[in-house]
């Protein structure tokens, strides 16, 4: 269903049907066209009506916690901190939330961007150890994914072991309005790690919330949560063997 945020949208194909009905109206016509179909006198008003609602929403700042800190892609479009309005089990969680809807004309066609939060610690202490990361997520009208992530770095931020849960089938990514959900990762340390880095993000529209989190010594029998990315030796090379097609 068109609204006026479509308006040029509208007026384009109004101008095109016109024209292959052999009727010729400028665009400038056609976008007042446009305008008095929603009861507005002329295109001008509706435009000044569409660079308002282009403005963010108007909400009280976030508080950045302190040892966290935010980054991302189009970070302009997010904000990030804690949320004093929303009540947790431990006292107040952590939120990241986009500033725009998703039907806003200032939020980008295409590719969403992501905001997180994190930290960045010295991988020094956990060197040789298999490392759980947990914490409980939230979500409220998310349209692509909120989730935890871990990662270990070596020298020259190579990374060594990555897991943001977006590749699981079960236990990954939440989206949507889902209540309190508990989500863990497990990762291996190797002993030439030099950092550990952690958090949550928001990708695409919507609110994320994170609570709870803990970076300890995972149980010995939990296998990591990402497996390795290379195979053990070359196998295939005759493309013989093939994978069944998934439905």
């Amino acid at each position: 269903m068109r609204t006026y945020r479509d308006a040029k949208i509208m007026a384009r194909a109004l101008r095109e049907e016109l024209a292959r009905r052999q009727t010729t109206l400028s665009h400038g016509e056609c976008l007042d066209i446009v305008a008095r179909q929603y009861g507005l006198d002329n295109w001008n008003i509706l435009a000044a009506r569409l660079s308002e609602d282009a403005a963010p929403r108007q909400t009280a700042a976030l508080a950045q916690p302190k040892g966290w800190s935010v980054a991302g892609e189009q970070r302009h479009l997010y904000e990030a901190g804690i949320d004093p309005t929303t009540p947790y089990r431990l006292g107040h969680p952590a939120l990241v939330r986009c500033r725009y809807a998703p039907d806003d004309p200032a939020y980008p066609a295409g590719k969403a961007g992501f905001a997180t939060l994190m930290q960045s610690v010295a991988a020094l202490p956990y060197r040789g150890r298999r490392l759980c990361l947990r914490a409980d997520l939230r979500t409220e009208a998310v349209v692509e994914a909120a989730t935890l992530w871990l990662r270990v770095d070596g020298l020259a931020n190579q990374t060594l072991a990555f897991d943001n849960m977006e590749k699981r089938v079960l236990d990954g990514p939440l989206s949507g309005s889902q209540d309190w959900t508990e989500r863990r990762i497990v990762l291996d340390v190797p002993h030439a790690a030099e950092s550990v880095h952690f958090g949550f993000y928001l990708r695409g529209s919507g609110k994320a919330w994170a609570g709870g989190f803990t970076l300890s010594d995972s149980d010995p029998d939990a296998a990591p949560t990402v497996p390795a990315s290379f195979l053990p030796e070359p196998m295939n090379l005759d493309f013989t063997e093939v994978d069944q097609p998934t439905a």
